[in-house]
């Protein structure tokens, strides 16, 4: 048994997503900025009619604001809660995680870390991974992010 991932970078390191958390792959679109939500919540963006926050994960994980270039991507994800777009440095691939591979860390238990699921410990790497699910409950604000999305016209 496996698990799909997509992988990308953040802050030199490897993360990974499960696919099928992931709407799509985009480059990084005009963003429209909310004022009075964390810094992380870098606006609103339009993704196929559709709005959604976008995140920069790098700030949320290390607190230093992502460097945008022309290999930044955004990874559009729907969760039980809402779609979001997280900013990452570079989507890198797509690639099959053998269950007996992924193991679970003891960070799982930390609060500020408990979105991530497992690392896997792969030939070329680790690759922490994180639950969409559990990322998007734990961000500061999210109800007033959400209301927000939701009540937003773009302009």
């Amino acid at each position: 048994m496996s698990e799909k991932a997509v992988v990308f970078k953040i802050n030199e390191e490897d993360y990974g997503i499960p696919i099928s958390f992931v709407i799509s792959i985009e480059k990084i679109p005009e963003t429209n900025p909310i004022p009075q939500l964390p810094s992380f919540v870098k606006g609103i963006v339009k993704v196929r009619d559709e709005l959604l926050p976008a995140i920069d994960l790098e700030e949320l994980l290390y607190g230093s604001q992502l460097n945008l270039n022309e290999i930044s991507r955004m990874i559009v994800l729907k969760t039980d809660k809402l779609s979001i777009g997280l900013f990452v440095r570079e989507a890198k691939e797509i690639i099959d995680i053998p269950a007996e591979l992924l193991k679970k860390v003891a960070l799982m238990g930390y609060k500020k870390t408990k979105f991530f699921s497992g690392v896997a410990n792969l030939e070329k790497g680790l690759i922490t991974m994180i639950d969409p699910d559990l990322l998007v409950e734990s961000l500061e604000n999210i109800d007033a992010i959400q209301e927000y999305v939701e009540n937003y016209e773009m302009a």
